[in-house]
């Protein structure tokens, strides 16, 4: 991470909330060679919606008040009201619980991309340092939403996991037998994705050429075969 200048003309280093770390997001100093080439996090709004889903529990709750009012039609007016106002409060609490853990979220992750591999700093009570080298990714994953936010989640190499529950909610959705680390809600996920690809194309020279090849070997008998469906004589 660069430094400042101070009003004395000497660099100092930018404060930070966690100290321990040697730059934000890092808790060692990068080695030579070595630079970030994107750091950000999820967004609290987005992972409201689509990690913790607050609209949808939302509409599910209104729609449970409402059969609660069904149910209750006869009752007196009085005791209708304290049993809606009962589960509205149980349902606002809920959500707002849900919110303050995304803010949480959102507020004490940090997910920094460099030349040579990813580092996840996650964890609202208990931080840990995820250290994802580039050479270790044998694939990667973007789920785009429709709002410009979207998911990066990370196949890695070898048998050792990251245990699912270790990783939530910084894990791909659903994938409990093989756990991908993922970032969350990250803004502009399509362009981490690129950053990413390029990253990863530069780390990995060999298997980039031979996945490029294989790919380029698919795409040429795909329109082979397209070219004979639709030559009447070739096809005859």
């Amino acid at each position: 991470m660069s430094e400042i200048a101070g009003s004395s003309g000497r660099h100092v280093a930018p404060h930070h909330e966690h100290e321990f770390e040697a730059a934000p997001g890092l808790p060692e100093a990068l080695p030579a060679g070595e630079r970030i080439l994107w750091q950000g996090g999820p967004q609290w709004g987005a992972l409201c919606l689509h990690v913790f889903h607050l609209r949808k529990l939302a509409i599910y709750f209104a729609a449970m008040m409402v059969l609660q009012v069904l149910y209750l039609m006869g009752e007196p007016g009085a005791a209708i009201g304290r049993s809606l106002t009962f589960s509205a409060l149980a349902a606002a609490t809920a959500l707002g619980l849900l919110a303050f853990t995304a803010w949480g979220v959102a507020r004490t992750t940090l997910y920094t991309l460099t030349s040579r591999r990813v580092v996840m700093r996650i964890g609202i009570v208990l931080t840990i340092t995820l250290n994802l080298p580039l050479r270790q990714v044998r694939g990667a994953d973007l789920l785009a939403h429709a709002d410009g936010h979207g998911d990066v989640s990370l196949a890695l190499a070898g048998d050792k996991r990251i245990g699912w529950f270790h990783l939530w909610p910084h894990a791909r959705p659903w994938a409990l037998r093989d756990p991908q680390p993922a970032m969350r809600c990250i803004p502009d996920a399509q362009a981490v994705g690129r950053r990413l690809l390029d990253a990863w194309q530069a780390a990995n020279p060999g298997i980039a050429a031979s996945v490029a090849r294989e790919t380029q070997a698919a795409n040429d008998a795909r329109e082979t075969r397209d070219t004979a469906s639709n030559d009447p004589i070739a096809a005859a």
